[in-house]
């Protein structure tokens, strides 16, 4: 029916027909397929890996939390976060850990602003958890590229260990143990190193009674 018609037309047709067809594969048949098979095998991971407590999502292991105390006045333009001392503290984040806000600050290694921030952090995470300034390890310090980035040095979750077990009372070798319990190897075994997933460590320690041994 077709041969009768013009060939600017009979071109047009076969376009839209194409665009159809397409259209049902890539945007129809390959997501429905892709997402099924990931529902399959990786059912955890295709959800956003997220981490519930009472049958409630309350974070990602894939994005980090900050982990502060309320703060009496929010609104309020001097109010300022402050740690709370009963949990691992993440790195610090130039975006809040807010998805929506990912990037870093930008400043280079010899930007007096940056430098300054870096002593500044180090003094504070040293009185906070009464160590010396000199044992703060750099990641303490530092954000990461992405500012979502939820693991840790294992240096650092162990020096906040004493801390976090005098904040609930508990046994300082049985936050050592969930600590160690919760290190994650390299990556395929030589990439990178040893981490913790704060938000996986958090949500661990929440599970334990306070002033609790084990």
């Amino acid at each position: 029916m077709t041969d009768f018609l013009p060939i600017r037309a009979r071109v047009l047709l076969s376009a839209l027909r194409m665009l159809l067809v397409l259209t049902a594969i890539t945007g129809l048949i390959y997501p429905l397929a892709v997402t099924g098979v990931a529902q399959a095998l990786f059912g955890d991971q295709a959800d956003g890996s997220r981490i519930k407590q009472n049958g409630k999502a309350v974070g990602s292991s894939l994005i980090g939390q900050e982990f502060n105390l309320p703060q009496p006045n929010p609104e309020g333009p001097d109010e300022q976060p402050r740690p709370d001392p009963r949990w691992f503290q993440p790195r610090p984040s130039s975006g809040g850990y807010d998805p929506l806000a990912s990037g870093a600050s930008n400043l280079g290694p010899h930007d007096k602003r940056l430098i300054d921030t870096i002593h500044q952090r180090r003094r504070d995470i040293a009185r906070f958890n009464h160590v010396d300034p000199a044992s703060v390890p750099p990641d303490a310090v530092t954000a990461g590229g992405s500012g979502l980035d939820p693991h840790i040095s294992t240096a650092y979750a162990r020096l906040q260990t004493a801390r976090v077990a005098r904040a609930r009372g508990m046994d300082p070798a049985a936050v050592r143990r969930l600590v160690d319990d919760h290190v994650q190897g390299r990556i395929l075994g030589f990439l990178g190193q040893e981490r913790v997933n704060v938000v996986e460590l958090n949500h661990a320690l929440a599970t334990l009674p306070q002033g609790g041994t084990s």
